[in-house]
């Protein structure tokens, strides 16, 4: 019977498959856990945006043309002396609204009051010379009738009488002027207004002349105008669909906003449309007038001013707050039947109210995005939900108090 051989394990061989077992063991605990781990990293999928949308149909619209222009006060009066003499007192102070006629500065009266005490001497005794010339001719008249005196004593007196008339006349214009001058010493008010600053302080000497020095400056406040360039083409349709003719022009509605006071619409009309047109800009100069009731105009202001026209339009509108701007283009986003967002370059027309009239690039009923322009690109998905009117406005009057 042969003998079976015993087969011996070596000890390291024993440890070099337990440590591969342990390895392998290892590396598949690992590679679980990293598999875990991506899933458990793995971002969550972006939520799709709400955006709110306006749906687009034709509106009747007033168009308005904007200009820009100045204020300028409807009567200003530079206030100069039109006497010499020492300023003793001032009578008004920075900033008040005098009438026409008021006292404003008194110049030194004494030296005009001291003139008129002499004029009026001076023709009450021209009067009496007259008097006694009137007397001496009579007697000649007389005379020179019963052939009693040579003529040429008649013709004498006849003469004296005749420059003694002259005297009296001569003596009641110097009391007239001296009665000016002092009159001018009172510096008053030539219209109603404003007063700017008084320049000249007590005790300055002043002269009157073509250097005489600027008292203060005065700018009524009852009424003010709005004077800019309008295009040819507005002032042709203006004149036609409001006036008709010309010399009507105070039937042209205007609408005027001043720099820094947007909410505040001031309402007026045409005043006056200048006599040519300006042949190298293309345009004419207007002017218009609005109310001034609180003061809060002042001349030097800034001004928009809008001329509408005579009837309304239908037309596409979008808020502002929904137009964007891509250098020189403007563009809308839209959002499709599937809901996703497309880029649309769109032509402006007038602007109305925090809102503007589209003149390509839409048509009606197409969404445009009215809120959160600056979460989506084209070819996003959104959710739409339809703004509502009163949204739009507060949209509209914040980015309005926003570009102040």
């Amino acid at each position: 019977m042969a003998e079976m051989k015993k087969r011996h394990t070596n000890p390291r061989q024993r440890w070099w498959v337990a440590g591969s077992v342990l390895i392998v063991a290892t590396g598949a605990v690992i590679a679980t856990m990293e598999m875990k781990d991506t899933r458990a990293a793995a971002p969550p999928k972006a939520a799709v945006p709400e955006v709110l949308v306006k749906t687009l149909e034709p509106e009747k619209v007033r168009v308005w043309a904007n200009f820009s222009g100045r204020l300028n006060a409807v009567d200003e009066a530079l206030v100069r002396p039109e006497v010499g003499g020492k300023i003793v007192e001032i009578r008004v102070h920075d900033g008040q609204t005098v009438k026409a006629g008021d006292v404003m500065f008194v110049i030194d009266p004494r030296p005009y009051e001291a003139a008129v005490a002499k004029a009026r001497a001076d023709l009450a005794a021209a009067r009496a010379r007259a008097e006694f010339a009137a007397a001496e001719y009579g007697r000649a008249k007389g005379l020179i009738d019963a052939e009693a005196i040579p003529l040429s004593v008649h013709d004498q007196r006849t003469n004296e009488h005749r420059m003694a008339q002259a005297a009296v006349l001569a003596a009641d214009a110097t009391l007239r002027q001296a009665s000016i001058n002092l009159d001018y010493a009172y510096v008053k008010a030539p219209i109603a207004g404003r007063i700017s600053r008084a320049e000249i302080t007590v005790g300055n000497l002043v002269q009157p002349g073509a250097n005489a020095p600027v008292l203060t400056r005065i700018v009524s406040n009852d009424g003010i105008y709005a004077d800019f360039d309008v295009d040819e083409q507005v002032y042709t349709q203006s004149i036609r669909q409001h006036a008709g003719t010309l010399g009507k022009e105070q039937q042209i509605p205007v609408e005027m906003r001043v720099q820094g006071d947007a909410a505040n619409v001031y309402k007026g009309v045409i005043y006056t449309f200048d006599n040519k047109i300006d042949t190298r800009s293309g345009t004419i100069r207007a002017r218009a007038k609005f109310a001034n009731r609180d003061g809060a105009l002042v001349p030097g202001m800034f001004a928009s001013i809008g001329l509408s026209d005579a009837s309304d339009t239908v037309a596409l509108v979008v808020p502002d707050v929904a137009i964007g701007s891509d250098q020189s283009k403007k563009y809308v986003y839209v959002v499709g039947r599937d809901d996703k967002v497309a880029y649309r370059e769109v032509r402006l027309g007038a602007g109305l109210d925090g809102r503007h009239v589209v003149t390509s690039g839409l048509q009606s009923g197409e969404r445009v995005i009215a809120r959160g322009l600056q979460f989506v690109r084209p070819d996003a998905t959104v959710v739409p939900k339809e703004v509502a009117a009163d949204e739009l406005k507060t949209a509209a009057t914040s980015a309005a108090r926003g570009a102040e």
